[in-house]
């Protein structure tokens, strides 16, 4: 059974939207829901901070190399079986990392549970693609950032409030149980959406000519890299929220998973005025550099914060601006870098997913090799990586001379 163009009718739309972007939030939850676990995890495990900051990173690059995997073999495939595939190993993963009695152990269940999570990831944007062209795709890719932003307002509540009464152990048995009903709901309710004709036989040459042609497209990789780099400076401020906000600033577990919430609600909002702007106002591209440009200013202002000890308001003032932008960035950059590779989605999605949770990862990595994340480390990584998301988008390589 194949999905088609009939899930533009609103109940079909809504149900669609709410399964795929669950499946695209894995990587989003998986990340947040411990976020407030992370000190408790480095007593309890016998180790320090960055042992424990490496089992995120461990994920981000995981969930990077499965994207690149996945994607390629959902263009011969299809996306139903390598999703319900990625869905299995992500809930044997969740479990392993619950019953982990070392840090390595941990490290080896994060690698499992984000190889399952990247199909989740590669595949949702691929059957958007798969259904939907031009404004309507990038409103139906607004439409996922409710769910996207969602995700970071529930999971850290969910993991605060878990802390109150048990340990971070239950946070992974959690993500186990939220895995398996999306498994169940893949099974039931999201059919095929590549049909037969449309797939492209599975052969490494043909991957890495697939591959070849989306790196020679300029537009498909400013946009990725716009998109990648922004998900660079929300990603610090993701991996270092926890420490500097907790440690520096003095919130308890709680009390950082409301603030945490708070500017996941931001994406939310901002996700669905895209959606309202979009095609009516204004077009995609100025949309994208209004956004990058807010985000700029935000990182500007955290990381004033971090050199000037400025008080914890204006820190929180600074970044719910910078975070609320994602949901307006990824929305239009995904949409622009994937319309013009209707026939290698899959493909085009990972090579996405892969810069994005790569660049991700080294921002992350930069901002901790001294060992202790501060919040100036964490402003100058949001800075340089939302200055550099501006300039790709704006600055153009200059066209040769006609002679």
């Amino acid at each position: 059974m194949l999905i088609t163009q009939t899930a533009a009718r609103p109940g079909q739309r809504a149900r669609l939207a709410l399964i795929l972007g669950s499946l695209s939030a894995f990587g989003a939850l998986t990340i947040d829901m411990y976020l407030p676990a992370m000190p408790g995890m480095a007593d309890e495990l016998h180790t320090g901070a960055l042992p424990v900051q490496l089992t995120l990173t461990v994920f981000v690059v995981g969930l990077a190399v499965g994207q690149v995997i996945v994607g390629p073999l959902s263009d011969a495939w299809g996306r139903r079986r390598p999703l319900l595939a990625g869905m299995a190993l992500y809930v044997a993963g969740s479990l392993w990392c619950a019953l982990a009695p070392t840090v390595g152990w941990l490290l080896a269940g994060r690698v499992l549970q984000s190889l399952g999570a990247a199909a989740g990831t590669v595949l949702a944007r691929a059957v958007v693609r798969d259904l939907f062209e031009g404004i309507a795709m990038t409103r139906f890719f607004s439409s996922l950032m409710v769910v996207n932003g969602v995700a970071p307002i529930v999971a850290p509540v969910i993991g605060g409030q878990l802390l109150t009464f048990t340990t971070w152990r239950a946070v992974f048995v959690v993500l186990a149980a939220v895995g398996a009903t999306l498994l169940v709901a893949v099974v039931f309710t999201l059919p095929e959406s590549l049909p037969p004709p449309r797939r492209t036989p599975a052969h490494p040459r043909g991957t890495l000519r697939t591959f070849r042609t989306l790196g020679a497209d300029q537009r498909y990789l400013r946009h990725v890299a716009a998109a990648a780099l922004m998900f660079a400076a929300v990603f610090a401020y993701i991996s270092g929220s926890s420490f500097v906000l907790q440690d520096a600033y003095g919130l308890s577990a709680q009390q950082f998973s409301v603030v945490f919430g708070l500017n996941g609600l931001g994406i939310v909002m901002f996700g669905q005025v895209n959606g309202l702007l979009v095609g009516r106002v204004a077009d995609e591209h100025r949309l994208l550099r209004i956004s990058l440009t807010v985000a700029v200013l935000g990182s500007a202002g955290v990381l004033a914060c971090g050199l000037f000890g400025l008080p914890l308001p204006l820190l929180l003032c600074c970044l719910f601006p910078l975070v609320s932008m994602l949901g307006i960035v990824l929305a239009n950059a995904t949409s622009l870098a994937l319309a013009g590779h209707a026939s290698a989605a899959g493909a085009a999605s990972s090579l996405q997913g892969l810069l994005q949770f790569l660049v991700g990862s080294l921002a992350a990595a930069a901002m901790s090799l001294s060992g202790h994340v501060t919040t100036t480390a964490m402003g100058a990584t949001m800075v340089v990586c939302a200055t550099a998301a501006l300039a790709v988008l704006v600055v153009r390589r200059p066209r040769p001379a006609a002679r």
